[in-house]
């Protein structure tokens, strides 16, 4: 499940024409490096990663819509950072690429 929500993802990035392709090249650079910290979460949290998993596909979704909600896509991005919230001690590296993606698709506009 998570792989598929992950390439749902990346599908999203590659197929909007709202980004730049910097912006596209970024931004699936860091869903790659959060692809492979949510596998290993998995092992052991397969709950959160899922939940983690599913707020980065909101967040993508917020970002790549034709029609942009400003409180949706900020309800989605804290969703996100609330996601990986738990996992400050143990997880230092997912929690960076997450707030690097929150940090980037802010930047964006988004």
């Amino acid at each position: 499940m998570i792989q598929e929500t992950i390439g749902r993802i990346e599908d999203k990035i590659k197929k909007t024409k709202l980004m730049h392709e910097e912006n596209k090249d970024e931004l699936l650079h860091l869903v790659a490096e959060l692809k492979s910290e949510i596998t290993e979460l998995s092992k052991t949290h397969p709950e959160q990663a899922e939940s983690i998993a599913g707020f980065a596909d909101l967040s993508a979704h917020e970002a790549v819509r034709d029609v942009k909600n400003p409180h949706l896509s900020e309800l989605s991005t804290e969703g996100l950072l609330a996601s990986v919230r738990e996992f400050e001690q143990s997880h230092p590296r997912l929690v960076n690429i997450v707030n690097v993606i929150s940090n980037t698709l802010s930047n964006m506009g988004i």
